[in-house]
């Protein structure tokens, strides 16, 4: 496994695992997945030196977190790894932030959080309440490190300054908003522009959540045989046009996978760990791909190969957006 070079008091893996599947029915992996599945998937990331676990109070009304407490506990506890969950800001005071904090250190079994994140900017209200919370947890200890997620670069700069208070130097002491946890993957580069730069500049983290394109990457899928339910049926990536006009991407994706004896959905994680201070964090849906995952880690892609990728990215329009919503819906009503 490799870390990322940033300082903190814990190492942060560039692949890292995404718990939204534990304990949430959208992913339509059965009961036995959380009762069972899930704990022998944390062990065995953890065995091969995963240290990133992120989770959110709304995955599973919370279930997600007591599921990944509960893990973590049966399999070393919590002193060698990131704990990382996130905060619905649905009304975001500083008394509310503070106190959903408190209840989710409580569901993870945990005296303190290693990264508190805000899941989503708030549409009407700014940062300042907020981050007045956040301060409040990390001063009495209940958070280490504060990050963002779905942030914009310059929300995610004036929530900074909002923790660190105005005028004051930041990073002193790891007084900063360490990361933004933001949609990143071969099909969604928007960060590559001003985001990644800047966190590379200046001491911070990206890290990505769909790094496969919910499994566009694996290349598992076409026009003919597209996935039916769950949360994959209702992304626009996997409209058959969408399948189709993703051939050449996929085709680049098996070619470097083979010369590297690899899979396309490994190729698509070591494209985005690559770049540096980047933490991938898919999920897995058994112990074979958490392995699967995590070999990603190791493979050293040529310059060559990653501008191949990065070209053949950048080739794939897909349909998306309002464009995209008639379609969508005639495959609610009739999946095919």
């Amino acid at each position: 496994m490799r870390y990322v070079e940033v300082d903190t008091a814990k190492r942060y893996s560039v692949i890292g695992l995404g718990t939204w599947q534990f304990g949430s029915r959208e992913w339509g992996y059965g009961s036995t997945y959380a009762d069972d599945e899930s704990g022998r998937i944390v062990a065995r990331a953890r065995e091969l030196g995963v240290t990133v676990f992120d989770t959110a109070e709304v995955y599973g009304f919370g279930r997600s977190e007591k599921i990944l407490g509960s893990a973590l506990a049966a399999t070393g506890g919590t002193a060698d790894v990131v704990v990382a969950t996130k905060v619905f800001p649905s009304w975001p005071t500083a008394s509310l932030v503070t106190k959903h904090g408190v209840a989710s250190a409580q569901r993870l079994g945990v005296r303190q959080l290693d990264l508190y994140q805000v899941h989503q900017p708030h549409p009407v209200i700014g940062d300042a309440p907020t981050m007045n919370g956040m301060r409040r947890l990390r001063d009495v200890g209940v958070v280490d490190e504060v990050g963002v997620s779905n942030y914009s670069l310059r929300r995610w700069q004036r929530a900074e300054v909002a923790f660190v208070g105005e005028g004051q130097q930041a990073y002193t002491e790891r007084a900063r908003i360490l990361s933004n946890q933001v949609q990143f993957s071969l099909v969604s580069r928007a960060p590559l522009a001003e985001m990644l730069p800047w966190a590379q500049r200046t001491g911070h983290i990206v890290m990505a959540y769909s790094p496969l394109g919910q499994g566009l990457l694996s290349a598992r899928y076409s026009a003919t045989d597209r996935p039916t339910g769950g949360v994959r049926a209702a992304n626009a990536l996997f409209l058959p046009e969408n399948l189709d006009a993703a051939k050449p991407l996929l085709d680049v994706l098996r070619v470097v996978a083979s010369a590297h004896d690899a899979t396309p959905a490994q190729i698509a994680l070591a494209w985005l760990v690559h770049f540096p201070d980047v933490v991938a964090i898919p999920g897995a849906s058994s112990v074979a791909q958490v392995e699967s995952n995590a070999a990603a880690a190791e493979i050293v892609l040529a310059d060559d190969e990653h501008a191949a990728l990065t070209a053949a990215a950048e080739d794939f329009r897909p349909v998306t957006g309002v464009s995209a919503l008639p379609a969508l819906v005639r495959g609610r009503v009739r999946p095919g």
